[in-house]
């Protein structure tokens, strides 16, 4: 595999709105993300992703985009994110920024114009279909909606949305729809951005026909179409060619296959992707399915192109409430910290990952604020399931689990903001949970991500080395190998809240890290995670 700076970059995401609050309005913003680049700084991170901060009616918290060129009030100013680039890269941090150009919001100006009629300059710059009113073209659904299509009365058509009704997909077969973006990615990276996180960006090619499909709820035929790698290698040759920016695609719906299309580095497209297979495929721990997942997407890529690892993010719950054990917090967020920092892969520390934060529950279906729960917990209501019953069903899954605010110390709203009333709910273990806790705590989390962090900048093992699983049927035992020049680290995890014996230990001096203070040679306790290593004569 070639050697490239963004191959053994750790990323770290910013969920801005619920990071820092730096002016009391009780919601996160940018200049609390200037405050706290020092924190991010010490962590030894390389990479800062930004959720989007553009000017929006926030339907979508921000991916409904109304102006790609302006920051939204409750972010801050254009000075603000200037500020942040300059102050990152001054710490060593790059700083990439959400892409959101599957849709925009429809208050987009874009959208006013193509909605007025249809022979303006950009009536083609959505899609629409002809149809009778209250009656869909196609059967197909939205994720976030019965259907993806909305009626609109002026232009007296139906446009198609992947998401909210608010959310119009824009056309990418139309050529100046797709200049417009490129123009605009260019701008941004004359303001100095590292590179961009590309929402959804496979699903910017729609199928050739809107036939009505088989199953509806199989939301596939939504991305991953015949031409999408044309466009993106048409973004890469306008905008990416002859550059070192960093980028990572959000790729639904695609599996080990087809990854090494998107990523291949003789390709010219993407550097790396995200895939959903863990996220969106285990509701908690299925260890022998993760097993073969990770397999499967190593033989596909290795060693032409790379994936990313994570187990949580801003729309999939903390990783120790949905895949490890909130009883044993502290031990399952540091073995799945060791597991994912050293898995073939980029790894990615979604904020307050880092500290074993947890997920929330809401009681009340009324304190969920993402549009995706309550447009889906209404739909099942209205179509006669029992609220308790929707609402338990949907608590795991729901993207408020891993939004609320971040949790800095013991005091009033974590430290969040000075506010009386955050944006969200903080959640309720703040006390116990927080960053000042867990630096005076030498055997925290915290302090564990450092040491992985800083064994990845000292140990190209950890990033270029051959993976191989040695107990890939073992339901508990995850124990693999990573090889690189005479060098082998082998990882042990016991993915379970029970005690296992032993049996593929190592001498003890060569043990290099372990998430208990104290342990038994011959028996791994729970979530006990150990890293080994040995020379190869």
């Amino acid at each position: 595999m070639n050697r490239a700076w963004w191959k053994e970059a750790v990323v770290y995401q910013v969920y801005w709105r619920s990071f820092k609050d730096s002016n009391g309005d009780g919601m996160g913003d940018l200049r609390g993300v200037i405050e706290k680049l020092d924190y991010i700084a010490s962590l030894g991170v390389d990479v800062i992703w930004l959720n989007p901060c553009y000017t929006s009616p926030d339907i979508d918290n921000g991916y409904d985009i109304s102006d790609y060129y302006t920051i939204m009030e409750k972010a801050g100013t254009l000075s603000d994110l200037e500020e942040l680039i300059a102050a990152a890269h001054e710490r060593g941090l790059k700083l990439i920024l959400d892409l959101v150009v599957n849709h925009t919001s429809d208050q987009h100006a874009w959208f006013g114009e193509s909605r007025r009629g249809k022979t303006g300059e950009k009536a083609d710059w959505y899609i629409w279909q002809d149809g009778e009113k209250g009656t869909p073209p196609n059967n197909w659904r939205s994720y976030f909606a019965p259907s993806p299509w909305t009626w609109d009365e002026t232009r007296e058509q139906y446009y198609f949305h992947s998401f909210a009704s608010e959310q119009p997909d824009l056309n990418w077969e139309h050529p100046a729809v797709r200049q417009a973006v490129y123009t605009m990615m260019r701008w941004w990276a004359d303001k100095g951005i590292d590179g961009f996180r590309m929402d959804v960006i496979n699903l910017i090619k729609k199928r050739a026909s809107f036939a009505d499909v088989a199953d509806p709820f199989d939301l596939s035929y939504l991305g991953n179409q015949p031409g999408i790698h044309s466009f993106l290698q048409e973004m890469h040759d306008e905008v990416l060619a002859g550059t070192d920016l960093f980028t990572v695609g959000e790729i639904p719906f695609v599996g080990p296959e087809d990854g090494l299309l998107y990523v291949g580095e003789e390709r010219n497209e993407l550097r790396t992707l995200f895939h959903f297979e863990v996220a969106d495929d285990m509701e908690t721990m299925d260890l022998p399915r993760f097993k073969q997942i990770q397999k499967q997407w190593y033989e596909a890529l290795y060693p032409s192109g790379i994936a990313s690892q994570f187990l949580n993010n801003h729309d999939h719950t903390r990783q120790v409430t949905r895949f490890g054990s909130e009883r044993y917090r502290v031990e399952s967020a540091k073995l799945l910290g060791l597991m994912l920092h050293t898995l073939p892969g980029i790894p990615y520390i979604y904020q307050g990952e880092e500290i074993g934060m947890t997920g929330i529950r809401f009681s009340d279906p009324e304190a969920y604020q993402d549009v995706a729960f309550r447009n889906q917990y209404a739909e099942r209501v209205a179509a006669g399931e029992s609220p308790g019953t929707v609402l338990s069903s949907m608590q795991m899954r729901a993207r408020d689990n891993s939004r609320t605010p971040m949790q800095w110390d013991a005091g009033p709203s974590a430290g969040f903001t000075t506010s009386a009333t955050p944006w969200m709910t903080v959640n309720p273990n703040y006390s116990e949970i927080n960053v000042e806790t867990a630096e005076q705590d030498p055997d925290s989390a915290l302090h564990f991500y450092r040491k992985l962090i800083a064994l990845r900048k000292q140990h190209p093992v950890m990033v270029y080395g051959l993976y191989r699983d040695l107990a890939i049927q073992d339901p508990y035992l995850y124990v693999y190998e990573r090889v690189l020049d005479g060098t082998t680290w082998r990882i042990v995890l016991n993915v379970h809240d029970e005690p296992i014996t032993m049996t593929f230990g190592l001498p003890e001096d060569q043990l290099m890290l372990i998430n208990y203070e104290t342990h038994d040679r011959n028996l791994l306790a729970p979530y006990e995670a150990r890293l080994y290593q040995y020379q190869v004569r």
